[in-house]
């Protein structure tokens, strides 16, 4: 199961990536979050979250650890429990808009591209195909929770 959402705003890379790749906001943008705590590190490589999610009415826990941390470039980090391995990547890529045709210099923005990957383990397995409408809509929803948070960052 895969979701995947691109965000452009008008806000500076270093900006959005400093927000995101602290992945404790993501009860500000994250609709389904409940809760996500820093358990250790100092949030770049190797950093652990504990993220409480509510899902289909149901609260679920995820222990997540940073995997890759490339300041202004990429961010993920892998959250594992007895049922899902969630895999959550964002990429980002420093936009400019207006100045050429109209004598400025341009503003500088970002593109977020965020992936999140599900693979289910035992049971969980054979329920999945039942889910993509559930993931879908929370897809939609993080998608326009992140575009509200990184808009207030500008």
């Amino acid at each position: 199961m895969e979701i995947e959402r691109s965000v452009t705003v008008g806000v500076p890379v270093d900006r959005v990536f400093a927000y995101l790749s602290d992945f404790t906001n993501t009860t500000e943008w994250d609709p389904g979050t409940v809760s996500t705590e820093r358990v250790s590190g100092d949030g770049g490589l190797g950093t652990r979250y504990r993220n409480v999610s509510k899902f289909l009415g149901r609260e679920t826990e995820l222990d997540y650890l940073v995997i890759e941390h490339v300041p202004g470039e990429r961010f993920a980090l892998r959250g594992e429990n007895a049922t899902v391995v969630a895999n959550d990547t964002m990429t980002f890529v420093r936009t400019v808009t207006g100045g050429a045709g109209d004598g400025g210099a341009g503003a500088e923005g970002t593109t977020v591209t965020y992936r999140a990957d599900f693979e289910f383990k035992g049971v969980a397995k054979l329920a999945a195909p039942l889910l993509a409408p559930a993931f879908k809509k929370l897809g939609d929803e993080a998608e326009q929770g992140m575009r509200d948070a990184l808009n207030r960052l500008g």
